[in-house]
């Protein structure tokens, strides 16, 4: 879609993602999820070394915002990223930060 043709609720959506994106924390869980991988909040938290209630926090902000999705699976919740799409954001994110 060209960018011509968004409505103004499609770029408020894609601002309230990149904002949710905006953050170091998110953009390294993001990284965690590339390639369409599901994770689960425990294996969040220990890849990244941090709180699993921090870790809650932001995946929370990410699913709200549409940036992420879960589903349940027994006793564990697996999050991914909604559109594979969005891994080509989170590559230029970190080509262009070197």
């Amino acid at each position: 879609m060209p960018f011509e043709s968004l409505t103004a609720d499609q770029l408020e959506k894609a601002a309230a993602m990149l904002k949710a994106i905006a953050h170091p924390m998110r953009i390294s869980i993001l990284k965690h999820l590339d390639d369409e991988k599901q994770l689960t909040v425990t294996e969040i938290h220990e890849l990244l070394g941090i709180e699993q209630s921090t870790t809650s926090h932001h995946l929370g902000i990410l699913k709200d915002k549409g940036v992420l999705v879960s589903k349940r699976d027994g006793k564990n919740t697996l999050y991914s990223i909604r559109n594979k799409d969005l891994n080509t954001i989170i590559e230029c994110i970190s080509k262009c930060a070197c």
